[in-house]
């Protein structure tokens, strides 16, 4: 038996991209899916594909920027052992062409519904001992870029709340485990038109691939999986000077990789 057979595995944004796949692959392992994402046709494509391959799913229509809908939903679902908070959204502007509104939706997507989910389900994990909650952030969350004020933000936020939560689980003595996933730009269309200069060393990876990390550094409990393994240079490099520090992102490209950003008008993860 793997590590998802027989298991609820909870996924938002779950109608397309890493989110759809992640369901297909834990599906076809045994896992019994429930899927959120506001998405209802694409809800419903994914949910058909999965039911025409046997696979065990339960799909909720949710607003995950509307806390209140996020509880409303939550209530209606019995059981969680594994919950992954993958939804997430992008603006793609310079803060200054940035509306309010959405700065505000970017946090409450790509931040503030991993408390209320985790606030949902985590008693239940506590009550039996087991469990995973897994934070789908972004390298963009080790080190921004201009063009992603509101959105590295945010994911330096899931970074952070994942980091508190594993060492409040830990105080805890509870066996609940956490992961938290900095992929770099992933070819979901949610970062249509970004580049990248050493495609050698930062390629803009393939969903299937990202995916199929995920699921094994999952089953593994893995703690942290940080993608490609070049994003781990970031660590030594906060502790140069700031100037040394922007020269060098500026000479990897990674302070232009925004500069033709198209994104998509669906732009969940």
């Amino acid at each position: 038996m793997n590590y998802y057979s027989g298991k609820s595995i909870l996924i938002t944004g779950a109608a397309s991209g890493l989110g759809r796949l992640m369901a297909l692959e834990m599906g076809a392992l045994g896992g019994n899916m429930v899927l959120l994402d506001i998405d209802h046709d694409g809800l419903q494509a994914v949910k058909n594909e999965m039911v025409g391959k046997n696979i065990s799913v339960t799909t909720y229509v949710c607003d995950l920027s509307d806390r209140q809908q996020i509880y409303e939903t939550t209530s209606q679902i019995d059981r969680v052992d594994i919950l992954i908070n993958n939804a997430g959204i992008v603006t793609g502007k310079y803060l200054l062409d940035t509306p309010d509104a959405m700065i505000e939706k970017t946090f409450q997507v790509n931040t503030l519904a991993h408390f209320w989910l985790v606030k949902s389900f985590l008693p239940g994990m506590l009550e039996r001992n087991s469990g995973h909650i897994v934070s789908i952030a972004s390298a963009g969350g080790l080190a921004a870029s201009p063009k992603l004020t509101d959105y590295s933000s945010s994911k330096f936020a899931a970074i952070g709340f994942d980091e508190s939560l594993r060492l409040e689980l830990r105080k805890k003595g509870s066996l609940v485990k956490t992961t938290i996933v900095c992929p770099f730009y992933v070819n979901t269309g949610m970062f249509s038109g970004v580049k990248t200069r050493f495609n050698f060393l930062l390629p803009i990876l393939k969903e299937e691939y990202v995916v199929k990390r995920i699921v094994k550094a999952i089953a593994k409990g893995k703690r942290r999986l940080i993608m490609p393994r070049f994003i781990y240079t970031i660590f030594p490099l906060r502790l140069l000077p700031v100037a040394m520090q922007d020269s060098i992102l500026d000479f990897l490209g990674i302070n232009k990789s925004m500069d033709d950003f198209l994104g998509r008008q669906e732009t969940k993860t």
